[in-house]
């Protein structure tokens, strides 16, 4: 409900106890960083409102009058709580500015986020954040359980139970080494890719999982097994540039190698292999505090790129 309006100016209120505890309105102004004359109109504003007089002026300062007496043993008691609720205030922000718990598949986490956290410390430098990397599965599991407040993921699919937005778009790459018979050719039928067997990520990544919906689209719903399955981009990318096998991983991943040429990039017919990444938290709670801020940078990221093209 409304305050009263006899009683909403609680800094008057406020200077009036400080009045009462200094002896004076000159040595109140100044503990409240105000001018005397400042401090002399509010407090005659307070008794007009209140409807009596609550100082005494002397030439030797001020007294509270009998009525100010009774009226300052009420206020005190109102300007404690209004201290308690400022101080329960400052410490939601403080728990809410100091932590922030992300989840984020590996091509986020070791190409993107980096860039985005370095922003969000010039929004919010008391921010500590922790970070859970892994594949996309392993990032829905971690939001869902309360155990991270932003979540990015890389696969095509949102699990029920959470909300998401494109924060950047990406593009699968299919690579082999330059002595692969594939660099010569550089491109490959999608039927043929599906076919053969090439170093992976593990069930769950989203890099996976995107390379086979791209083959769904194409009407490829079956591929070779993995000839190798890791759960480092690291590792994989090692493993093509030594020659074991093709590998398909994002082109945010491998675009240094491809310039250095220690992998090429072989197209692959029929297929689209673009695809965007998302940001996920629970449904029905929208992100707060640093989450909503990282999650600002992060579309905006999406934007420039977009206004770039």
């Amino acid at each position: 409900m409304p305050l009263p309006p006899r009683v909403s100016d609680l800094t008057s209120f406020d200077l009036l106890l400080s009045v009462a505890e200094l002896g004076s309105i000159g040595r109140a102004a100044k503990a409240h960083g105000m001018s005397q004359p400042s401090a002399s109109e509010r407090l005659r504003t307070l008794e007009a409102r209140v409807g009596v007089t609550l100082l005494e002026r002397t030439s030797r300062g001020a007294r509270l009058t009998t009525a100010g007496q009774l009226v300052a043993g009420w206020a005190a008691q109102v300007i404690v709580r209004a201290a308690d609720l400022d101080a329960g205030i400052t410490s939601l922000r403080a728990d809410r500015q100091s932590h922030l718990r992300i989840a984020a598949s590996l091509t986020v986490a070791e190409y993107l986020l980096p860039a985005w956290l370095i922003a969000l410390r010039s929004v919010s430098p008391d921010t500590a954040t922790v970070l859970s990397a892994g594949n996309s599965v392993h990032v829905a599991e971690q939001v869902l359980a309360g155990k991270a407040d932003l979540g990015f993921v890389e696969s095509t699919d949102v699990p029920a139970g959470l909300a998401s937005r494109v924060v950047a778009t990406d593009e699968l790459v299919l690579v082999v080494a330059p002595a692969h018979p594939w660099a010569r050719r550089r491109r490959v039928a999608a039927a043929k890719a599906a076919a053969t067997p090439m170093v992976s990520r593990e069930s769950g990544s989203g890099t996976r999982q995107a390379w086979e919906h791209a083959l769904g689209l194409a009407g490829i719903n079956e591929s070779a097994a993995p000839l190798l399955e890791m759960s480092s981009t690291t590792a994989i990318k090692a493993a093509a540039i030594g020659g074991i096998g093709p590998a398909v991983l994002s082109l945010h991943t491998v675009a240094t190698d491809i310039a250095a040429r220690t992998l090429v990039r072989v197209e692959v017919g029929e297929v689209d292999l673009h695809r965007d990444l998302r940001a996920v938290w629970p449904s029905g709670r929208t992100p707060r505090g640093p989450a909503s801020d990282l999650l600002t940078i992060a579309t905006r990221t999406l934007t420039h790129r977009a206004d770039r093209r």
